[in-house]
């Protein structure tokens, strides 16, 4: 008895791996939420920045538009602005740490960087230990 010839379209179905309807494919991992109240502090010192900012460019402005302008004035609120810039940016760089998973901070500029990072992406900076053998042999070369 001869067998039935199954047609080409079923050998492909048959060949098709079957999976369960059931299985979901995986979502890629959340990053961890930021830390709440180091982004209410810095979004209180980004509103308090904007708001000295358009003081210090309102404040030159009337002052030159009158012909009298007090440079001691306007040095005392630059310094005052220069300092919530410089919290608006530490606030923003421990977020980043955050964020990142960052490896640490460059010894010379406070950035974050990735454990794969052999330079401060932000200064260039080697965070490379330096080696001490190369040191040593230059100094035994050179009493000899």
């Amino acid at each position: 008895m001869r067998r039935p010839r199954i047609p080409e379209r079923l050998h492909r179905i048959a060949a098709k791996p079957k999976t369960k309807p059931s299985a979901k494919p995986k979502a890629p991992p959340e990053p961890p939420p930021e830390n709440k109240e180091l982004r209410a502090q810095r979004n209180r010192l980004l509103e308090k920045f904007t708001v000295m900012q358009a003081d210090l460019g309102g404040a030159f402005y009337e002052m030159a538009i009158r012909d009298h302008v007090r440079l001691d004035v306007l040095t005392r609120k630059a310094a005052e602005l220069q300092r919530v810039d410089a919290e608006l940016l530490a606030v923003e760089r421990l977020l980043e740490l955050e964020r990142a998973d960052a490896a640490g901070l460059c010894p010379s500029c406070g950035s974050p960087y990735d454990a794969a990072d052999r330079f401060c992406p932000q200064c260039g900076h080697s965070l490379t230990p330096v080696e001490a053998a190369p040191q040593q042999a230059r100094s035994t070369e050179a009493a000899a």
